[in-house]
């Protein structure tokens, strides 16, 4: 992950932080690690690595039961934590294969910066869409009946839906143009 500022970075904060650092080129986690002495001083791996294992303790398991709800709702299947695993074979089945290859990915040749990246690039390019969406659906009388939203609401989401979709153009100009 070269921190160039131009739409390859996970974010405009950690540009900021790495290239005050002196820290341009990172390439692993240990780099990752070492650009934070600065700040965290020689406790930095240790709270580097605290927040990895930490992120990952969260991620697989909220990755996992989104997978299964969003693949058990498609599907109509009995889905949802309450149930009994007899009750949801395939939501909880789904859960397990999940895990397993999220957890099977740590083993992979996969470089997990890369992978980290490019899902925060596509989770950051399909928020737009989903947004949208979403304001479609709360807004419409018909979908939400009483809950629909008016007024501030209304008006605070579709600006973050313009925003998101804005700073997904913009990633995907600096990026194509280079700079």
């Amino acid at each position: 992950m070269k921190s160039q500022g131009r739409g390859t970075t996970p974010g405009p904060t950690n540009f900021v932080y790495f290239h005050a650092a002196g820290k341009i080129d990172i390439q692993t986690s240990s780099q990752a690690a070492e650009a934070l002495k600065p700040v965290a001083g020689e406790l930095a791996f240790a709270i580097f690595a605290l927040g990895i294992i930490g992120t990952g303790l969260l991620a697989i398991p909220v990755l996992a039961g989104s997978a299964a709800y969003a693949l058990g709702e498609a599907r109509r299947w009995k889905t949802g934590l309450a149930r009994k695993p007899e009750a949801a074979k395939a939501f909880y089945a789904t859960i397990v294969v999940a895990t397993l290859v999220g957890t099977g990915i740590s083993f992979s040749p996969i470089d997990p910066i890369k992978a980290l990246f490019w899902s925060a690039v596509l989770n950051g390019v399909v928020a737009a869409p989903v947004m949208a969406i979403m304001m479609m659906m709360a807004t419409n009388k018909i979908v939400m009946g009483r809950f629909e939203i008016r007024g501030y609401l209304k008006i605070v989401g579709w600006i973050a839906t313009a925003v998101m979709a804005a700073a997904s153009i913009v990633m995907f100009i600096a990026g194509f143009m280079g700079g």
